[in-house]
């Protein structure tokens, strides 16, 4: 009997712990800051090598206006709370939208809710996708194309015309044009950059090394 009730005891405190606090994952990395009456909520997103972000929200009480300068508690659980911010980042987009984030049923996600959650993500993306391809189509123009459209192409992995990428560039020490990084000859002035990349491609002659150089000399 003592075991049974020690059991129960445990089931209660478990859900009372859930009840204060819940994990909110993002699959991207997109940082949400969201606004309530009892406190603003930065849901982060992802850094580089991390699969996912977790952000941890507790329980709060909020307070119903009564009138006559008059209030009243409202305890929101953290449940509650998570769900109602990940309500809210989710429809950002519009009908049927979704950003990746959903509330963990622990501690951790798990495999199966990272797959559902990735496959609702996916689909989204690549309607988004498939309406800046129209849209590229009638207008060719970067104006008409936002950036969530962006990074839906950029998390699928997917090379558009539309999807303009700003890439690093360095000063030619030559011309001081600008060229991408690694580049072997100055397409501008001919500057050899990288005599060895350049040599293999046959764009300029292989330097003799000094052994060779000395051998020539009568």
């Amino acid at each position: 009997m003592a075991i049974t009730a020690l059991l129960a005891l445990k089931k209660v405190r478990g859900k009372m712990a859930n009840q204060m606090n819940a994990v909110i994952v993002n699959l991207t990395e997109q940082n949400w800051i969201l606004h309530r009456s009892y406190g603003t909520y930065r849901v982060r997103g992802s850094e580089d090598g991390e699969p996912y972000a977790l952000t941890r929200v507790e329980a709060r009480t909020a307070f119903m206006d009564m009138g006559d300068k008059r209030t009243a508690p409202v305890h929101i659980s953290a449940a509650e709370l998570a769900n109602d911010l990940c309500r809210e980042i989710n429809s950002d987009g519009g009908e049927e939208s979704n950003f990746g984030v959903f509330v963990a049923e622990s501690e951790i996600p798990s495999e199966d809710e990272l797959e559902r959650a990735h496959e609702k993500l996916v689909a989204f993306y690549r309607r988004l996708v498939a309406g800046a391809d129209r849209e590229w189509e009638r207008s060719h123009s970067y104006l008409f194309i936002n950036d969530v459209e962006r990074r839906a192409a950029q998390y699928l992995g997917l090379e558009k015309e539309w999807f303009y990428q700003a890439r690093e560039t360095v000063e030619c020490p030559g011309c001081g044009e600008k060229i991408k990084p690694g580049v072997a000859v100055c397409r501008t002035c001919g500057a050899i950059l990288d005599r060895t990349k350049a040599a293999s491609l046959g764009l300029a002659p292989h330097r003799p090394s000094r052994k060779t150089a000395g051998a020539a000399l009568p």
